[in-house]
């Protein structure tokens, strides 16, 4: 389902695939971005859409995977190679992702939960510490 969703995303420009309408944000839609990560083994590209929350001139994401125990691929890739490239409707942009610290977790949390309440649910589902990605433009 990810390969059509971004599929979708890029040749409509995020008109069809850009907003997520499941579980709490049944009634209010969150926007879903496309993020491109380099391949920690195979050096290729991968895309996956992700729900996102702009902050600035920066973009918000969490590595939650529904709560499942171990962190999503996309997450590791940035480990090895923070360079991502962010698409949010029409526009791309290079950034460069890291993990937030404690801090910034614990300040961008609740945001992030009041936009999308289940990833509470998704947290409370696990025992690892579900990621906040912070990723800045370049530059």
């Amino acid at each position: 389902m990810s390969r059509v969703n971004t599929w979708t995303y890029r040749v409509s420009g995020g008109r069809i695939g850009g907003n997520w309408r499941v579980g709490s944000a049944l009634k209010a839609p969150v926007p879903v971005c496309l993020a491109t990560t380099t391949g920690r083994k195979s050096g290729e590209p991968r895309t996956v859409p992700l729900l996102h929350l702009p902050d600035g001139d920066r973009v918000l994401l969490v590595a939650s995977q529904g709560g499942l125990p171990k962190h999503p691929q996309w997450y590791r890739n940035i480990l090895v190679n923070p360079e991502v490239t962010i698409q949010v409707g029409r526009r791309t942009r290079a950034m460069r992702a890291r993990e937030a610290t404690a801090q910034e977790r614990a300040e961008l949390w609740p945001r992030l939960v009041e936009r999308y309440s289940d990833f509470a649910s998704y947290q409370a589902n696990t025992s690892r510490v579900i990621p906040v990605v912070i990723c800045e433009p370049l530059g």
